[in-house]
């Protein structure tokens, strides 16, 4: 009885060492042998999600072998707690030890956004909401936030005209904060101390500046033409002669739908530049660069109208007679 009890005993243990020594090499194993996904794997992992159902994400996409082994790694390390939401990219084989090390890192996809110049606020808030950062509702806001106004020095009611178009890169986790504050960095960045003080010596100031920029910006087809359309306003400033831009008409239409009408040109608004001199309230638009260097140095030229040739041009000249010459021959066909 003793010896069979000692049999089963030993039998026991060695089946136990045979599953240990199993375990250990199938652990080692996991550890040691990079795991190639199929192609490019997307995995998106969403703010709060349990470990263990992040592994089998991982596991399920191909990235790693064993998801209960890569959950008992990273108790083991310490890091299950540390594992940073977002969208991670796969494509190169990688140990379980590398898959988790980006994970705690945060190391997300990159995006690149690109916002184009001449876009209003709320054109800026849908690109960022069709992008994906967020909704409509929440990037409009964002940039409806006041205390941005005071934090990036912007002369203005309003983050309008403020917002620096280019391409952004972006981690995939970012909030659509970061991007309207890298936007307002850019924007402060771009208007330099130089550009400030040829804007003066024309008697504008930074808001005035970007005004004037925004509407260069909508009524010019290319940037070589921008000094020119520049000119045109700073010589109607100048002269106290209405700037008479259709882009600050149509700023001041709610919903408007395409089609600029005679009553439109006649209603005054805050941005009718028919129905006043001066500049309009405030940006119509964001700048790009060549528009924001257009307003602060015109070319020298005494033109004071322009119309458009239908080819992404403009027909410049200095008398009204021969401004209504260009707009019988470009716009009427006569």
């Amino acid at each position: 009885m003793k010896r069979h009890t000692a049999l089963v005993l030993l039998a026991t243990l060695a089946s136990l060492a045979a599953v240990g020594l199993f375990a250990g090499f199938s652990v080692n194993s996991f550890l040691q042998t990079p795991v190639a996904p199929d192609g490019e794997q997307l995995v998106m992992i969403p703010a709060g999600s349990p470990l263990q159902r992040i592994a089998e994400r991982l596991e399920k996409s191909g990235v790693i072998g064993n998801a209960d082994y890569f959950t008992l790694l990273a108790r083991w390390q310490g890091t299950a707690t540390q594992v940073q939401a977002g969208e991670y990219l796969f494509a190169e084989p990688a140990l379980p030890g590398e898959v988790l090390r980006r994970l705690v890192k945060g190391d997300v996809r990159m995006l690149r956004i690109t916002l184009p110049e001449g876009l209003t606020l709320r054109e800026t808030a849908q690109r960022m909401a069709d992008f994906g950062l967020c909704s409509l509702d929440e990037a409009l806001a964002v940039v409806a936030n006041p205390e941005l106004l005071e934090r990036y020095d912007v002369p203005a009611t309003s983050l309008e005209g403020y917002l620096f178009p280019e391409t952004y890169t972006l981690r995939s986790n970012s909030r659509v904060e970061e991007l309207v504050e890298a936007m307002l960095v850019q924007g402060k960045t771009r208007v330099q101390s130089d550009m400030l003080e040829a804007a003066k010596r024309r008697g504008l100031d930074r808001h005035q500046l970007v005004t004037l920029a925004s509407i260069i910006q909508k009524e010019a087809g290319n940037n070589a033409e921008m000094p020119l359309i520049s000119a045109v306003f700073h010589n109607r400033l100048r002269a106290g002669i209405p700037l008479q831009a259709d882009p600050t008409v149509i700023y001041g239409v709610a919903d408007f739908d395409g089609n600029l009408t005679r009553r439109h040109l006649a209603t005054p608004t805050p941005y009718n530049t028919y129905q006043m001199r001066g500049l309009p309230a405030g940006p119509i638009a964001n700048p790009g660069e060549a528009a924001l260097r257009a307003a602060a140095w015109p070319a020298e030229v005494d033109y004071l109208y322009f119309v458009a040739r239908g080819d992404g041009t403009h027909q410049f000249n200095t008398t009204l007679v021969q401004h209504n010459r260009a707009v019988r021959r470009y716009q009427l066909g006569r």
